[in-house]
């Protein structure tokens, strides 16, 4: 019998999508076209906007790893996107490149997980999800930084040389990305892949964009690098 779809993860998707959307809007008009808002430059506002956006598609492709048949195909395929947006951004665009961005995060936390799975399996959902919210606001300023060891920008510590439009590195995003492992893990105690109300579609246009969210991420993300800005709320599973 074949699986229901989760589609709460698809509105949430799709939702997200139209928020990336405006925080490239906003973006553009503030640092490409020169508008004056300082409600977006000045404030904490644009962090918290960037991180509601990215975020939300790490905890939830955690989530889905839970139910992918194959992990490491999934992981090959978000590799393979992000050197479509490495090219692009780096071939075309005249600001930074992308190195090491939301999808290759991605896909390096999908390949980890998956291959880790045996052991993450073994862990108290629970203690999982506390451990690994504790251990991403720990590391949180770690990538802040600059480290005299170069090579390293990929697992969080980049050199001084390291420039890059997009950087979510391996720590401390993988912490995200495994809350949303275990929190399905404890979601899964009933023997179900997600609660009932999980499986409702209230907002089917939400949902069906939601369901092309890595399509959608590529198009934003080639448009960026053709403009020659930065994809700043690149942020999607």
């Amino acid at each position: 019998m074949q699986q229901k779809r989760i589609t709460i993860f698809d509105t949430v998707r799709g939702f997200t999508m139209l928020s990336m959307t405006g925080f490239h809007a906003c973006y553009d008009l503030a640092y490409l076209y020169g508008w004056n808002m300082p409600w977006f430059t000045q404030s904490i506002f644009q962090d918290i906007w960037r991180a509601s956006i990215s975020w939300i598609f790490l905890f939830i492709a955690g989530w889905m790893c839970t139910l992918s048949r194959n992990n490491l195909k999934r992981a090959a395929k978000y590799a393979l996107a992000a050197l479509v947006v490495w090219a692009a951004t780096t071939l075309v665009s005249v600001d930074d490149s992308v190195n090491f961005g939301i999808i290759y995060c991605m896909a390096a936390s999908t390949a980890i997980a998956g291959v880790a799975r045996p052991i993450l399996n073994k862990v108290p959902a629970g203690w999982g999800i506390t451990i690994c919210l504790a251990l991403f606001a720990l590391t949180w300023s770690i990538p802040k930084s600059v480290y005299p060891i170069p090579c390293l920008a990929w697992l969080g510590f980049p050199g001084p040389a390291f420039v890059s439009g997009d950087y979510y590195p391996i720590i401390p995003f993988i912490f995200m990305y495994l809350a949303g492992f275990f929190a399905a893990r404890l979601a899964q105690k009933t023997n179900k892949p997600a609660p009932n109300w999980a499986y409702a579609n209230p907002i089917p246009a939400l949902a069906s964009l939601g369901r092309h969210a890595l399509p959608f991420y590529l198009g934003s993300a080639q448009r960026c690098g053709v403009r020659g800005g930065a994809c700043p709320a690149s942020s999607l599973s």
